[in-house]
C-alpha cells in the first residue's frame, strides 16, 4: 500500500525535472499503476501522464521550396550623341591687354617758354605735324652771329687766295722765293678750315633753333596737354603731352610654355590668326601673331606673345582687356565627341556606348580638347555615346533612349 501511494509522487517529480532517460520504458513499467481491482475508488487511480517529446513520433520533413527568380532590372533611360568625324581646330584662349606699338612722352629739347600751342587734347596728328612753338629769339640771334662769322672768314679766304695767286706769278719771274708761296698756301688752307668750322657751328645753331618747333615724332593720338602759352619748360624734363600710336596696335598675352613649339611653328608660317574679343560683345578683331618672347617666365611658367591688329575703326584701345584666341593647328579627320560623355575612372578615360539597346564600356584616349569638344581615339564615327543617365549604367545593361526634352524616343515603324 505504501508503494502504491509513492508511485504518483515519483512520476510527478520525474516529469517536473524534465528527465527523460534512454531506459524510460523500464521506468514507465516500474511506476505504472497496478491493475485496477474491483471496488477500487476512482480517486485512487493514478493521473495519466502526457507523452514526452522524445517519445513522440517524428513527423516527415517537408521538402524546401526554391526561391522565385529575380526579375530583370528595368532599362535605364539615357540620352545619346553620335561620335563625329571632322576637322577640329586646336586653339588656346587667354586674357590679353591692348598695348600700343609706340607711346611717346613729348618733351622739349631746350629750356624756353611756350609761345604757341597748335593742337588740342585728344587730337589725331600725323608724323611731323607741328605741336608747340617755343621762344627762339636767342637761338635765331646765335644763328645770325655764326653766319656773320662765316661770311667774315669767307672774305678772308678770298683775300688769301688772291695773295696766293700773285705770289705764284712772282715765283715764276723769280721775284720771290718758294717759301713765300708756301706761306700763302697755308693761309688759304687755314681759312678753308675756319669756314668749315663756321658752317658746322651754323648747322648746330640751326638744330637748336629747330628745337623751338616741337613736332610729332609719329602718327597717333595726343593725350592730356598740361601746358599753355607762356608756360616755362625745361629741357628733357617737362612733359608737353603724350602721343600714342593706335593703328596698327598690339595685343599682349601669356600662354603656358607647353605650347611653345606650336607657337614657334605658327610664327614661322605667318598664318597664325589671332582674334581679340572685347567685353560685353562689343566687337571682335582679327590679327596675326607677331612676336614670341625669347624666354619663359620662371615664376609663372608662361611665355609672352604679341599679336598685331589693324585698328582703323579704333575698337582696340590701349590698356583695355580683351579675350585673345589663337588657332595653333587643325586636326583633320578626327573623331570628335562632347567632353561631357567622357568619364574619368581609376583605369583612365572611358565612355558608354549603346549597341542594340544595351550599353558597353569603352576605354578612350583624349588627343586634344577644344572648348566643350574633344578629339579621342577608341570609338568610331557614328557610334552612340551616352550623354546623360550614366550614374545607373552597368556594362551589358539595357537602356532606353530619350529625347533631350525627357520623352523616350519612338521606335521606327
Amino acid at each position: 500500500m505504501m508503494l502504491t501511494l509513492l508511485r504518483p509522487r515519483l512520476f510527478g517529480l520525474l516529469m517536473l525535472a524534465g528527465v527523460v532517460l534512454p531506459g524510460c520504458d523500464k521506468i514507465q513499467s516500474l511506476v505504472s499503476p497496478a491493475p485496477k481491482s474491483e471496488g477500487a475508488s476512482p480517486s485512487s487511480a493514478p493521473p495519466t501522464a502526457s507523452a514526452s517529446p522524445a517519445t513522440q513520433p517524428t513527423q516527415p520533413t517537408q521538402p524546401a521550396q526554391s526561391a522565385p527568380p529575380t526579375p530583370p532590372a528595368p532599362p535605364v533611360s539615357v540620352t545619346t550623341v553620335l561620335a563625329q568625324k571632322r576637322s577640329l581646330p586646336i586653339s588656346l584662349e587667354a586674357t590679353g591687354t591692348v598695348v600700343p606699338m609706340a607711346s611717346v612722352e613729348v618733351r622739349p629739347q631746350v629750356s624756353s617758354v611756350i609761345t604757341k600751342v597748335h593742337v588740342a587734347e585728344g587730337q589725331f596728328v600725323r608724323a611731323g605735324e607741328l605741336l608747340f612753338t617755343l621762344d627762339s629769339r636767342s637761338d635765331e640771334a646765335n644763328v645770325a652771329k655764326l653766319r656773320a662769322q662765316m661770311a667774315k672768314d669767307e672774305a678772308t679766304l678770298m683775300d688769301a687766295q688772291r695773295q696766293l695767286a700773285r705770289n705764284q706769278e712772282l715765283l715764276v719771274k723769280n721775284f720771290i722765293s718758294q717759301g713765300a708761296v708756301d706761306t700763302s698756301q697755308a693761309s688759304v688752307n687755314a681759312q678753308l678750315a675756319a669756314i668749315g668750322a663756321d658752317r658746322a657751328a651754323v648747322d648746330a645753331a640751326k638744330v637748336a633753333l629747330d628745337y623751338a618747333h616741337v613736332k610729332a615724332p609719329s602718327s597717333g593720338r595726343l593725350g592730356v596737354v598740361p601746358v599753355y602759352v607762356g608756360s616755362a619748360v625745361q629741357a628733357n624734363l617737362t612733359t608737353l603731352t603724350t602721343l600714342t600710336q593706335l593703328d596698327p596696335i598690339n595685343v599682349a598675352f601669356s600662354v603656358p610654355q607647353r605650347y611653345l613649339g606650336d607657337l614657334l611653328s605658327a610664327l614661322e608660317s605667318g598664318r597664325a590668326a589671332v582674334s581679340a574679343s572685347l567685353p560685353a560683345n562689343a566687337g571682335k578683331s582679327v590679327g596675326r601673331l607677331q612676336f614670341v618672347d625669347n624666354a619663359v617666365d620662371p615664376s609663372s611658367g608662361t611665355i609672352k606673345v604679341k599679336a598685331r591688329f589693324d585698328n582703323r575703326d579704333r575698337k582696340l584701345w590701349p590698356g583695355a582687356f580683351v579675350q585673345a584666341s589663337l588657332t595653333l593647328r587643325t586636326l583633320d579627320d578626327a573623331i570628335v565627341v562632347p567632353q561631357a560623355v567622357i568619364v574619368e575612372s581609376v583605369r583612365g578615360s572611358i565612355v558608354y556606348v549603346v549597341e542594340d539597346g544595351k550599353v558597353a564600356l569603352r576605354p578612350v584616349k583624349v588627343v586634344a580638347v577644344e572648348g566643350e569638344e574633344a578629339a579621342v581615339t577608341g570609338v568610331k564615327a557614328g557610334e552612340k555615346l551616352v550623354l546623360d543617365g550614366r550614374q545607373n549604367l552597368r556594362p551589358g545593361g539595357a537602356v532606353v533612349e530619350r529625347t533631350p526634352g525627357g520623352a523616350p524616343k519612338k521606335a521606327a515603324p
